[in-house]
């Protein structure tokens, strides 16, 4: 399991728009911001789409990320379950499943990544199976099927 770049104490649930490290609170995210080494990305072989980018005012995680404003947020306890889960891992056996896995994890935009991996049966019962693990907590963890 992953731990926080920053302050080596918690889980990271979040990453660097600009470095990609790995962080774990918006406090730790201002800590960072400062030290930041973005990652040089390669020239882009359309310039116009540079132009472009390059008018468009940059943001920041701190404009999107406001932790008391995340509702859809799982408890750390409820995370915990999915290793716990026999049916994740025996799909997770499947090394089509963990390519898709892998390619979500390193795009650049996780939305689009995510959307085209919903198209595949077996992503969608993956997903299918990590909401029933958190969202039935209590018959999870009294299930030894």
């Amino acid at each position: 399991m992953q731990i926080c770049s920053v302050c080596s104490e918690q889980t990271p649930k979040y990453r660097c728009p600009s470095c990609k490290i790995r962080y774990c609170s918006l406090g730790c995210y201002k800590k960072h911001k400062d030290t930041c080494l973005p990652i040089e990305k390669p020239a882009s072989p359309n310039p116009e789409s540079e132009d472009a980018a390059g008018s468009a005012e940059p943001w920041s995680v701190d404009d999107l990320l406001h932790e008391d404003d995340i509702i859809d947020k799982v408890p750390l306890q409820r995370l915990q379950l999915l290793g716990q889960s026999a049916e994740l891992r025996d799909l997770l056996c499947n090394p089509h499943l963990r390519r898709l896995l892998c390619s979500v994890d390193d795009a650049e935009s996780k939305e689009a990544a995510i959307k085209a991996a919903m198209q595949e049966p077996l992503f969608v019962e993956f997903a299918d199976q990590c909401l029933k693990v958190v969202e039935n907590e209590g018959s999870a963890l009294t299930s030894n099927d």
